[in-house]
Formats: structure tokens, sequence, C-alpha cells
């Protein structure tokens, strides 16, 4: 199980395996010599990608984000954004109001990835097509009838 370190304030994990273990140094060495591996452990999971997705094309209310993205849980939504919010990629903004009106939106780090987003999006919008017609042609088999 992994948990963010909130008193680094950074989207670093902390892991439940040891420090010293063959896993962890792996990972470590990983994130430190790969950009790729490192950007993906930011945004990459079930929900980052819909909540960027959303949020790069302006800010929204967070009742709106939720009602924006099917099925994800409100305790899932929270998390997602706080590991966001720690990596410097979104921003909170509260706004002193009875109800609380509470705002998220890209940060300067988060719209410098919007390049990079942009072409993971019709990468793969391309490659799900590709394999969409994969899938519908039909198996060529060897033994002929």
């Amino acid at each position: 199980m992994q948990v963010v370190n909130k008193l680094l304030g950074t989207n670093k994990k902390v892991s439940m395996r040891k420090s010293n273990s063959t896993n962890t140094i792996n990972e470590k060495q990983i994130m430190d010599r790969c950009g790729m591996a490192y950007s993906l452990s930011v945004i990459g999971g079930r929900w980052k990608p819909a909540i960027l997705c959303r949020l790069a094309h302006g800010k929204m209310r967070y009742s709106d984000l939720r009602n924006s993205i099917e099925n994800i849980s409100e305790r899932m939504l929270v998390a997602q954004l706080r590991e966001l919010e720690n990596a410097r990629v979104v921003n909170r903004i509260v706004y002193p109001e009875v109800p609380p009106k509470v705002e998220y939106e890209l940060s300067e780090l988060g719209l410098s990835m919007k390049p990079m987003l942009d072409a993971m999006s019709e990468w793969g919008n391309m490659h799900r097509e590709k394999q969409h017609l994969i899938i519908k042609q039909p198996l060529k088999s060897n033994n002929p009838e």
C-alpha cells in the first residue's frame, strides 16, 4: 500500500516496503533516470488523465468536475486532486463564501504539460482506432477448407 508523503508536500509516494528492497531501489533508479517514467508517475492512473483533460479546458468548480467524470467516487477525486496539487500541477482556489466555493485549474506547470497531454490523447485515439480495426477483421486461418 502506498500513501502520499504530505510532510514534504511532494507527490512522491512512500511505500510500506523496505527502503533497501530491490523493488524500491529499481523504482528510484527508474524515476531518477527516466523523465517519461517520472512523468507517468505524476499523471498516471485511472482518474488523473480524466481530471487533467477537463482542467485543460479551463477552471472548474469541484462539483462540476465531479459531475463530469462518470463513476469516480468523491473520496477518489479528492485524493487524486490532492496528489496533483502536491505535484504542483493543479491549483486549488478557495473562495471565502458560504457555502464554500472551490475551483481547480491547471497551474503554470500543469499548463506546460498541455502539448504532451494533447499528443498522448491523439496517439491514444489513433491507437484505439487501429485496435478496433484489427479486432473487427476476421482471423486468417492456416487451415484451408
